[in-house]
């Protein structure tokens, strides 16, 4: 394996790690820390990758900050079922809804690019949703922030250091960010 590789793809870390706002940060902490003394629900959604993280996601804010979370992806047989009878697009729309989201609850997206009419859709109406009945939305997002930029409560951005990287540092920048609430939720 080449050093070079190695090193430039660290120092982009670094590069993140300077970009980061810690205000949008502190600021998802403490609406999450209000979502569990209000005893609201956390839904997360991501596609692909996003996907993983979010099924990930859940498992934490459950086990250790003793949030209710939820990924309407661990259910493949209800995200086939909204897919095959209706469309892609309403699958996360369709769960919430179903879910009864409420203004107690909290949307937190994970996404690369944060969803567009264009890519993700799903990701926007299922915002869309949230955002009707008074849920507050948190996204972990790069690129310019698409949709979750204008949608969210608090967006925090992952600065894009290197073009062709930019899904593996939003999606590896997803994982530090949700490990670092959960930490700053239970500390």
């Amino acid at each position: 394996m080449n050093l070079d590789y190695i090193n430039q793809y660290l120092s982009e870390t670094e590069k993140i790690i300077q970009g980061i706002d810690r205000r949008e940060i502190a600021n998802a902490i403490n609406m999450l820390s209000q979502l569990k003394r209000n005893q609201g629900r956390l839904f997360i959604v991501g596609i692909g990758g996003s996907a993983g993280n979010a099924s990930h996601a859940v498992n934490d804010f459950r086990k250790i900050c003793n949030i209710e979370a939820y990924a309407p992806t661990d259910n493949v047989s209800e995200l086939t079922a909204w897919t095959n009878d209706k469309n892609f697009d309403v699958i996360f729309k369709n769960w919430l809804l179903t879910s009864k989201v409420s203004n107690k609850d909290i949307l937190l997206v994970f996404s690369v690019g944060g969803g567009s009419l264009k890519t993700s859709y799903n990701l926007v109406l299922a915002m869309e949703t949230a955002k009707e009945v008074g849920a507050n939305i948190i996204s972990i997002v790069s690129r310019d922030g698409g949709a979750a930029k204008k949608f969210s409560d608090v967006c925090i951005l992952i600065p894009i250091v290197f073009e062709e990287r930019i899904t593996p540092h939003a999606e590896g920048w997803q994982a530090i960010l949700w490990h670092l609430t959960v930490d700053g939720i239970r500390d």
